[in-house]
């Protein structure tokens, strides 16, 4: 019998799984959700796995693009789930199971070739909570943990919206986060990984430090192009020199709703003294930064009337950010506050997008392009389904597959399933809104491009997202506006109806304390 083969590359199972979970949502994430395919691909599995994300940039993909060289990479699956409420138990347990029986598929080939798995790499978000478990990475972790002990290295890539938990920190021997809101950076903190896997598996064993904030950060709070996470990411950047001495900090998915719930930072150093005094000069760091955290919130009528008089002096179009009804923290994008403002206020050369509304879209892909209809906009669902009743015309349709354009989700497709631009017939305004059968948040030029609108020429902008349409409208947009219409992406946590924080974290900045009732 000849001789096993020689590993020469270290072995390294990859996997990840992705879920933001809104508890305050409308519906829960099945496991047919995660087989969708949205802004990013449906479930993969397999050799799938690289092909179907090669390109883009998402973590696993930048996590495989470092690595490829240097290691044999075992894909296992890849999945995400638009954000939603709970994970149901039934998709969180067909998903684990299939992640785990990958690695012990791994660790059994290798007792038979003499060659094992070396490592384990998983693209996590970090903010999922199931109808079981309010930690859902650290249950997963926790499941790994118990099949291939102690020993195994382990590391994962998050999001910076994750609710980091002290289970993650101690099964998981590293983290990356994101650095970035909008998150320009998911490939950088994949490809980060590797340097400190090759670490792990040559021995090292950084010790690890968590310090949780006493305070929320309201979603919106969270952009870091401006002070102070501007200057908090950029301290942490410049100390950290991976993989002996690094530093992570998570600003938190408050929406989530759990005792884990909130800022975190996580520091690794070479011995627990370094690691702890690390993570408590940053900590310092983010309260002293706390009074700096700000936001003006204007009312769907306050916001159009402002921008009204901002587009009579200035070039390039306002945008109005519909913070709460944001489909990529679990909003419907459905809600109509904003969009009656506009046509009520008398907005001009106005555009709204995207208002997911299937029936509506149906109609006009039945009826076609010039047609003319009375249509309930919106409102099927959210905090109160109010449609918009008005009549409108069918301006363009699209089969709502598009490349995206802009610099965050570069190399993904949309599918925003049948959609349609209509005019809003009215004597005093001329809004457009465009509307999709499936939700997707309006963080990209090619949401509007795609089905006819230049968004350079527009006057006002409507756009349900919080902070990621800045990435690519920024650079066109005169101004920008935080619109407050309620949604089920809540922005205002002193009314929020938070039930499961952890007693005492104040609500915002600054703030009063929850108090559990």
């Amino acid at each position: 019998m000849p001789p096993p083969p020689i590993k020469t590359k270290p072995r390294i199972v990859i996997a990840g799984f992705q879920h933001e979970t809104n508890r305050f949502g409308a519906t829960n994430a099945a496991f047919s959700d995660f087989e969708i395919a949205d802004s990013w691909p449906g479930i993969l599995y397999g050799d799938a796995v690289l092909e179907g994300l090669k390109g883009s940039t998402l973590p696993l993909w930048g996590f495989a693009d470092a690595a490829r060289d240097e290691a044999e990479l075992i894909p296992v699956l890849w999945c995400s789930a638009e954000p939603s409420s709970l994970v149901t138990d039934d998709a969180w347990h067909r998903i684990t199971a299939m992640i785990l029986s990958g690695i012990l598929t791994g660790i059994r080939a290798g007792i038979r070739d003499a060659g094992g798995i070396d490592g384990v790499y998983l693209d996590l978000h970090g903010a999922m909570v199931t109808e079981s478990h309010d930690d859902g990475e650290g249950a997963l972790l926790q499941l790994i943990r118990n099949e291939v002990g102690p020993d195994l290295p382990i590391a994962i890539s998050l999001d910076n919206h994750a609710n980091i938990s002290l289970a993650m920190v101690e099964l998981a021997n590293a983290i990356t986060v994101f650095r970035s809101y909008p998150h320009l950076d998911m490939d950088i903190t994949g490809a980060r990984v590797w340097p400190i896997m090759k670490a792990l598996i040559a021995g090292e064993r950084p010790a690890a430090a968590l310090r949780k904030t006493p305070f929320l950060i309201p979603l919106h709070e969270q952009f870091t192009g401006v002070e102070p996470l501007s200057r908090l990411y950029g301290e942490i950047a410049s100390i950290s020199n991976p993989p002996h001495y690094w530093a992570e900090l998570a600003t938190g998915f408050p929406a989530s709703d759990t005792a884990e719930t909130g800022p975190a930072i996580v520091a690794w150093a070479e011995d627990q003294h370094a690691a702890d005094t690390l993570a408590d000069h940053l900590m310092q760091l983010l309260l002293e930064a706390e009074p700096e955290f700000s936001s003006s919130i204007l009312s769907p009528d306050e916001a159009v009337a402002t921008a009204m008089a901002l587009t009579a002096s200035n070039d390039g179009p306002v945008i109005l950010a519909d913070i709460e009804d944001n489909p990529g923290a679990g909003a419907t994008s459905d809600t109509t506050g904003l969009l009656i403002a506009m046509v009520e206020g008398g907005a001009k050369n106005a555009v709204l997008a995207m208002l997911n509304d299937p029936e509506t879209a149906e109609e006009a892909h039945q009826r076609g392009v010039g047609a003319v209809f009375d249509a309930r906009l919106g409102g099927k669902s959210g905090p109160h389904p109010a449609p918009f009743e008005c009549r409108v015309k069918v301006d363009a349709l699209s089969d709502g597959r598009f490349d995206f354009s802009g610099e965050m989700y570069r190399g993904s497709t949309a599918d925003t399933g049948p959609s349609a631009l209509l005019s809003i017939i009215s004597d005093n305004a001329s809004v457009r809104v465009a509307v999709s059968s499936k939700r997707c948040q309006c963080l990209d030029q090619a949401v509007l491009t795609h089905i006819g609108v230049e968004p350079r020429h527009q006057r006002i902008i409507a756009v349900k997202s919080t902070v990621h349409f800045r990435a690519d409208f920024d650079p066109v947009a005169s101004q920008v506006i935080t619109v407050g219409s309620p949604g089920l992406n809540p922005c205002n946590h002193d009314t929020a109806g938070f039930t499961r924080l952890r007693e005492g974290i104040r609500l915002t900045p600054m703030g009063k304390p929850f108090i559990k009732q």
